[in-house]
């Protein structure tokens, strides 16, 4: 288990406002004066425990591993390191950025990175696994910044490394965490579900913004597996995305976390992602007005049912209910052998009708939608309401 690092915000993080008082003028001119020699003794500590970090980390890499007691030993320093390294620049932020701040003479990116400092710290209260894993992240974050804007090409490719192997582990670890409370089978209604989903695809969105063109530098051997996902990925960088492009970038991400989260994001974490997909995407059908609109939003709702079926369920081999693998194994023989896209297109609606069985309001409404849709492709028939009053005929009411 590695060591607990001290974390700062057991002291108080609240930024005061200046005191206008001729003793707190005193005082903050002094502290303003102090602080760059603070600064260059933590900066010049954080350089010492980074390459102290990187020499065992490389020990680390190098080590024969048949010889399980070095292999261990060599370890165990490497995680030390690791430890002590955080602790430093966790000791650089309360030093140095947090009274920078307090005294106004902060940087817009120090006055960002303390702000962000606080979200990670209210995450304990709630979260403590997180919190670990975010804190970890956010510390390795500052520092990465701050060896590119050194610019010393040596220690930036001996750091890279390092730190995608790391956030590789982070962020592989805040999904589990998520995953872990999916299973715990929060009703769907409660907001913290909502934002629980929220999370995932934000989560994933980060990494593949931030570590996946990293990793690409060092030949990413499943690169391949996810290239067409991550070309496709780059037509949503673009512009104002709606609600529509949202849902279609998330689907687009869940389905590389196949490839890229295979453990830490299990099939049934991602199986109930690609549900809340579909039920956003059935309840913006319904609540879009303009019809052109309402037509690229079942467009979206047809690419996440494929996704779906061809990420996901084509690969799943158990099934808790045998009907549905029964059902599902009947829709995927129609769909492949469907020679056009119009079939293609029939089967999933055949499918939706089957999916959709909730007597709300809305299920009744997506699925007349669906059978309006089958009606127009001639594979449902729509028979008129008629009635007829037969003359000469009494009736009793009993």
């Amino acid at each position: 288990m590695r060591k607990e690092f001290m974390s700062m915000e057991e002291r108080s993080l609240k930024v005061l406002a200046n005191d206008t008082t001729f003793f707190n003028k005193i005082s903050n001119t002094l502290t303003k004066l102090l602080i760059p020699t603070k600064v260059g003794i933590n900066g010049m500590m954080i350089s010492i425990k980074r390459n102290a970090l990187l020499k065992t980390y490389e020990n680390y890499k190098t080590v024969d591993k048949d010889n399980h007691t070095k292999e261990e030993t060599t370890r165990n320093r490497y995680e030390e390191s690791y430890t002590l390294y955080l602790e430093s620049i966790d000791k650089y932020i309360m030093d140095s950025v947090y009274k920078k701040v307090k005294n106004g003479s902060a940087s817009t990116f120090e006055q960002n990175a303390l702000s962000n400092y606080y979200n990670v710290v209210h995450l304990k209260e709630r979260d403590y696994a997180e919190y670990k894993a975010r804190k970890q992240k956010f510390l390795l974050d500052l520092d990465y910044e701050s060896v590119l804007s050194a610019g010393k090409e040596k220690v930036i490719k001996k750091f890279r490394q390092l730190y995608i192997e790391k956030s590789d582990e982070l962020y592989k670890s805040i999904l589990k965490n998520y995953s872990i409370k999916l299973a715990d089978g929060v009703k769907e209604k409660n907001l913290n579900q909502v934002e629980l989903y929220k999370n995932i695809f934000l989560t994933l969105d980060e990494y593949v913004k931030e570590i996946l063109p990293l990793k690409l530098e060092y030949d990413f051997a499943d690169f391949e597996k996810i290239r067409k996902d991550y070309d496709e990925l780059d037509t949503y960088e673009i512009g104002k995305l709606d609600e529509k492009d949202f849902l279609e970038k998330n689907m687009i991400l869940l389905g590389m976390s196949r490839t890229l989260f295979t453990h830490s994001l299990p099939l049934v974490a991602a199986e109930q992602c690609y549900q809340k997909l579909l039920r956003d995407a059935r309840n913006l059908i319904l609540s879009t007005k303009k019809e052109n609109k309402k037509e690229e939003v079942y467009g979206a709702l047809l690419k996440i049912i494929q996704n779906y079926n061809e990420k996901l369920l084509s690969t799943k081999v158990y099934w808790e209910n045998q009907e549905e693998r029964e059902i599902y194994k009947k829709f995927w023989k129609e769909y492949e052998a469907a020679k056009s896209d119009d079939q293609k297109e029939i089967a999933i609606l055949k499918k939706e009708l089957h999916d959709v069985q909730d007597n709300g309001p809305k299920a009744k409404q997506i699925r007349q939608y669906y059978k309006n849709k089958l009606v127009e492709f001639g594979a449902m028939k729509q028979y008129k309401n008629t009635c007829r009053t037969i003359e000469n005929i009494k009736y009793t009411k009993k």
